[in-house]
């Protein structure tokens, strides 16, 4: 899917930015149709399968953020030439933005960007096209990549889950960094401490409001994990917590700090079965306990299908 909001970032951050798109996978490939990354000079986010093609495509961005070039469009065979061993075949879309260029931005199809990538495409949208678009336009459902008659069509809408991380700590910026590269996930990292916020991940949304605030102006169906530097104010967080509506809730500290929280939560009133909700020790021990092995245990246990039992530590 088209990500528009990641790719405002990174021009608001990057001036010009190359996005490169599987547009065509045919055969064994090591990413499927749909997968981007971002290139700027410098630096790059994503990739679309690593070797020879990914940095073939990134030094082509390259070439092309340096000079006058908007688009590009590639057909490779992943064999011998590019010496890479799947055997299919990709076709790949490199495309040049600027904060000019999407502060403009228009589209003739509800969350959908539809262009012309290909030098032989019609001027105008294919009339079988349009009807397709214009249907998914209108539907409950994102549209699937659509790479037909050299126009290029991809859905604007990315189903995310709102992520508010409360402390920007090691454990929390830890966790804020290996979430923010996630498309299926809207990062919120908040801290009164300012100085904590100076250099949170690119992709993360700060917030230095008190963390109450942040919390009342959550999603629903949010995930929140609670690691501030004072204990009671994680159980102030707690407490707010279980009095709203939540996805998912994670506290950082010891069994004997959740036992203690545990019974100062049921005298605030709260029932045992609303308490458990909360997890608490939060990641899996047989990580480790670094702030990056907490943070990618945590990480693991949200990614992990639904159907799939999740395992958290609660000793």
């Amino acid at each position: 899917m088209f990500d528009l909001a990641a790719l405002t970032q990174a021009t608001q951050h990057h001036g010009k930015v190359a996005r490169i798109v599987l547009v065509q996978v045919q055969g064994s490939a090591p990413r499927q149709a749909g997968t981007a990354m971002l290139v700027w000079d410098g630096g790059s986010s994503g990739t679309i399968g690593g070797g020879q093609l990914e940095l073939q495509c990134m030094e082509q961005a390259r070439k092309m953020l340096a000079g006058d070039q908007r688009l590009h469009l590639r057909r490779a065979a992943l064999g011998p030439a590019l010496n890479q061993c799947c055997g299919g075949a990709v076709s790949v879309v490199t495309e040049v933005f600027d904060p000019e260029t999407l502060a403009g931005w228009r589209s003739d199809y509800p969350a959908i960007h539809a262009r012309a990538v290909s030098p032989d495409a019609e001027a105008a949208i294919p009339e079988k096209l349009h009807r397709k678009l214009a249907r998914a336009a209108a539907g409950p459902a994102p549209l699937p990549l659509t790479y037909q008659n050299g126009w290029l069509a991809e859905a604007l809408w990315q189903p995310q889950q709102q992520v508010v991380i409360y402390g920007a700590g090691h454990v929390g910026k830890a966790l804020a960094a290996v979430l923010a590269p996630l498309p299926q996930f809207d990062v919120v990292l908040t801290d009164l401490r300012l100085e904590q916020l100076a250099d949170v991940p690119m992709g993360v949304r700060s917030d230095a409001a008190m963390p109450t605030e942040v919390m009342a102006k959550a999603a629903p169906d949010a995930a929140h994990y609670i690691m501030t530097p004072e204990h009671d104010y994680d159980l102030e967080l707690c407490h707010h917590l279980l009095r709203r509506d939540f996805g998912h809730a994670g506290l950082i500290g010891s069994a004997t700090k959740w036992a203690r929280f545990r019974k100062r939560l049921a005298a605030l009133g709260h029932a045992p079965a609303q308490i458990s909700r909360i997890a608490c020790p939060i990641g899996d021990p047989a990580f480790g306990k670094h702030p990056q092995a907490i943070a990618l245990s945590i990480a693991a246990h949200m990614l992990a299908p639904v159907s799939t039992p999740r395992k958290v530590s609660h000793s």
